[in-house]
Formats: C-alpha cells, structure tokens, sequence
C-alpha cells in the first residue's frame, strides 16, 4: 500500500528519533481527544519513557519547526497542517482492517448487485469512520457496454438502460421518433444490443452515424427505427458525465469541527455542486496508491477545514472511479488510509469479477 501527498513543497524536515515519536504522540493524541493535547498525556503516549521536562522540550523543538501549535499560553498542543503533513509522510504506522471488518466488507459486497455495489461502498466508508464516505462513478465513455434495454413510457417517450460490462447500468429518457409499442421496442432493443456488446459509447455512435448513411439508401424500417432511436439514446448521454455517490451524511456531524454551521454548510455546498469535489480529486489523484490531502493542499475554499483521504478503483489501464473519505484534518489517518486502499482493491475486484462473467 502507498500513500501518497495531496500537495505541499516545502523542504523535508529531518526529525530525531525522540522529536519523531513525540509528534507521533501528538498527533495520536489529538485525534482521540480533539483538544490540545498536554505534555502528560503526551508522555503517556510514548513508546519509552521521557521526564515531563525532556516532552515540553521536545514539543518546543516541534513547535520552532511549525510542526505543533498551541492554541493558548496554558493550552496543550496540536498538529500544524505542517505536522500533519510530516505524520502522514514519514510518520504513519501500517494499519490493517480486523478480521471482523475484513469480513463486514466482504459479506456486504458479496451480497450486492453490481447496481447496488458502489452505493454499499460509500455506505460502508461512512459506517467504518464516521466521516463523509463518497465513491464517484467511472465516466460513462470509457465504460465498455454489454447491453441496452428499452422500456416504453408512453408512446413517444422510453426508459433507456445501458448496462456496462461491470453491470452497472445508466438510465436516460429519450423521445422516439414515432409512436412504438413494446413489441417494436423488443425488436429495436435485439437489433441494438447486437452492436452496443463490447463497444464503448463513442464507438457505439460512430457505428450508428454509419448505418444511418447506409440507410438513406436502403429501405429497412425496423433498422432504420433502431439507428434512430439508438443515436437519440446515446446522444442523451454526457460523455464526461460522472455521479457522485453518497449514502449518508450523518456519520459526518458527529464530528465536534462540524458544529459550527457555516463549516458543515461549506461541505455540503461544495458536495452538492460535486464539479468543484472532483477537481480537487483529479488534482489529487495523478498516480495509483491512496492520497491524502487537507487544509490549503485542497486548493478550495470551502474545503479549507476539511481531510481528504481518496483512492482510484478499477483495474489499471481499464475503468476507473475514485473513492474515499472527507473529514475534518483531526482524522485517524492510519486506520482510514488502510480502509480507504482495502475497499479499492475490493471494488476493483468485484467489478473485474462481474466484467468476466456471465451475461445477464
């Protein structure tokens, strides 16, 4: 498992073996408590055993660094952004999931539906952190098709479902040309299904663009009417069109940060526009590994409060989406960045796994 910076270009900082265990403790520290933290408890915390003196020595080092903060004269201390950054870097502890989380994810995804898997996903990064788990969906043109189906909502009005070989499925309304029955629409749906099977989207449209040339000569009503409704489909669709997926939000306002209104308001305002979200995540995510980014690194304002720990899913070379984690920078980052790299690996597998089998 790597882990990767969301950002930063300050120089490294080169810490002793004691200043290192010592903003480990802090940093450990903080995240349980969400107060500063003291030297006492932070002398507790250590692997060995330093004099309440040697600890306030060492967090003044830290703090000459820019590593620790303290908020007011008589208060403990807390990671900087800086520190923060140090931690997740050079700092962080492997982790791993318990075997009773491994086999919570495992059940939970097994017993999904390929439409079902990446809301049970994020449901499951949220219920496992008590933060704002998301998983964004691959785009659209990049997804290799197995089959199309068309439902009729009224007579000049269908239901378009294209479902991906990993057997997820994309809905769209469309007009039709002319008045069709279900009859009509089972014949057009064969017709189309033979041409959508192993092809991407655009090449799906240019496959159609050509017939339909074809067809100005030739009179063929049904592939005619198939070739129509077929273009209308899939020009419907927006090719760099992505959904964001998120099951819950409430996991994210136990959260002491996310009592101040305007903080929470931010979050979800920048959630809900979802192009600002996936800007930050494109910035983010440039190679494979899990990032982590916070603070300043996020380079959005509404944001500014809040960590991102996000992955890429799917096989390399292949489809990918992203999932992950937003919380507040206080976050248990060894644990998360291990759940956050343990459900990439497994959602990659499940939909490789549902891409190899049988048709459905």
């Amino acid at each position: 498992m790597s882990v990767r910076p969301g950002g930063g270009s300050r120089p490294p900082i080169e810490l002793s073996k004691r200043q290192a265990a010592v903003l480990r403790a802090v940093v450990t520290g903080y995240v349980g408590e969400a107060a500063p933290i003291g030297s006492r408890t932070v002398a507790r915390l250590l692997p060995v055993n330093l004099s309440a003196a040697s600890v306030r020595s060492v967090l003044g080092e830290l703090a000459e660094l820019g590593l620790l903060d303290q908020p007011h004269a008589s208060a403990g201390r807390i990671p900087t952004e800086r520190g923060l950054r140090l931690f997740v870097d050079a700092l962080l502890p492997p982790a791993e999931l318990a075997p009773l989380e491994r086999r919570d994810i495992a059940w939970r995804l097994d017993s999904s539906g390929a439409d079902e898997i990446l809301h049970v996903a994020s449901g499951l990064l949220s219920q496992h952190t008590r933060q704002l788990g998301f998983v964004v969906t691959p785009r659209i043109d990049r997804l290799v098709l197995r089959h199309v189906g068309l439902v009729r909502l009224s007579s000049e009005r269908l239901l378009v479902v294209l479902v991906s070989h990993t057997g997820t499925a994309h809905r769209r309304v469309v007009e039709t040309p002319e008045p069709l029955t279900q009859a009509d629409l089972d014949k057009i749906t064969a017709v189309l299904s033979e041409r959508v099977e192993g092809r991407t989207l655009p090449e799906v449209r240019d496959l159609l663009a050509r017939e339909a040339e074809v067809l100005r000569h030739q009179a063929n009503r049904l592939l005619e009417l198939a070739v129509c409704v077929g273009r209308r489909a899939l020009a419907a669709a927006d090719d760099a069109a992505v959904d964001l997926v998120i099951e819950t939000r409430l996991a994210l306002l136990e959260q002491p940060e996310f009592r101040d209104p305007r903080r929470i308001r931010d979050l979800f305002e920048a959630v809900e526009t979802k192009a600002r979200l996936l800007e930050v995540l494109d910035r983010m995510l440039e190679e494979d590994g899990v990032s982590v980014a916070f603070g300043e690194e996020i380079e959005e304002p509404s944001l500014r409060h809040c960590a991102l720990v996000a992955a890429r899913y799917g096989s390399p070379g292949g489809v990918r989406g992203t999932l992950g984690v937003i919380g507040p920078s206080r976050m248990d980052y060894p644990r998360i960045v291990a759940l956050v790299n343990h459900l990439s690996r497994a959602i990659g597998q499940k939909l490789s796994a549902g891409a190899d089998g049988p048709t459905t």
